[in-house]
């Protein structure tokens, strides 16, 4: 990536007076320039792995307020994608299949490396039955561009396959509910990374109460496989707190470092 076209990105993240804090070296290929933008493997530290999904109440975290719960057993085990679809289309499971205008499955790339988890579609998503549109879509793609990737190179997603009313938070049941599909796209799409952005999502991913702060810039792991899984703030939050888009362009680096090691 140029120069100018990195600035451009990078000025969409509210991030115009960033520079390189280490000298590219002549000749150098853009393997090195990645490794100069990368947070150093010594700063990756490891969570606890997220259980595989269970019929079984997960723990809290201590002095946590609400109570988690984890999936129940792989109902999807087997599914390819098209059939994966056509359930989450016809899903009935909890309350919101009696509200939503349509289901949002997930889209991108079969085979991409990137899996971006989101937390539930908004009101745009419900109406065209996509994931992350709008002002909140506008800025995931330039957040994504920013580290040289394309909207289509991905694979998104979010954690509910259709809108909560008033976008509320998910419920514990209805997230219960609806984790599988997740799962099992994770499955077939064999992600080498997955991005988890906004507290919902992360904490309904990881079964946790902690806050979005202290689980950033960690190697979290998640389901049978342990992919692994960083977290950062939700586009939607950053239209709101742009003082926070530099902390996300770190994150965003962390991520690819990660993913270049996998």
């Amino acid at each position: 990536m140029n120069s100018e076209l990195r600035q451009e990105y990078l000025a969409a993240l509210g991030l115009k007076s960033w520079t390189l804090r280490a000298a590219t070296v002549p000749g150098s290929s853009p393997a090195t320039e990645v490794a100069a933008l990368a947070v150093a493997p010594s700063a990756v530290t490891h969570s606890a792995v997220a259980a595989p999904a269970a019929a079984t109440r997960s723990a809290a975290t201590p002095g946590a307020a609400r109570e988690v719960l984890t999936s129940p057993p792989a109902r999807e085990a087997g599914v390819d994608w098209p059939e994966l679809r056509a359930r989450v289309a016809a899903c009935t499971r909890c309350g919101l299949s009696a509200t939503r205008t349509q289901t949002v499955f997930g889209v991108g790339s079969l085979h991409a490396d990137w899996l971006i988890v989101g937390e539930a579609p908004g009101a745009d998503e419900d109406r065209k039955g996509e994931p992350f549109v709008g002002r909140a879509g506008q800025l995931l793609n330039s957040m994504l561009r920013a580290v040289g990737l394309a909207r289509e190179q991905v694979y998104i997603a979010n954690v509910l396959k259709c809108r909560p009313p008033g976008n509320r938070d998910p419920s514990p049941t209805e997230a219960t509910e609806c984790l599988p599909y997740l799962e099992r796209q994770i499955a077939l799409l064999k992600p080498k990374i997955m991005l988890a952005v906004g507290r919902i999502a992360a904490q309904n991913l990881l079964h946790t109460d902690k806050t979005l702060g202290s689980l950033r810039q960690q190697v979290h792991r998640f389901g049978a496989s342990s992919v692994p899984l960083i977290v950062t703030y939700h586009p939607g939050y950053l239209l709101r707190t742009p003082t926070d888009k530099r902390k996300t362009w770190e994150d965003l680096k962390f991520a690819r470092e990660v993913c270049s090691r996998v």
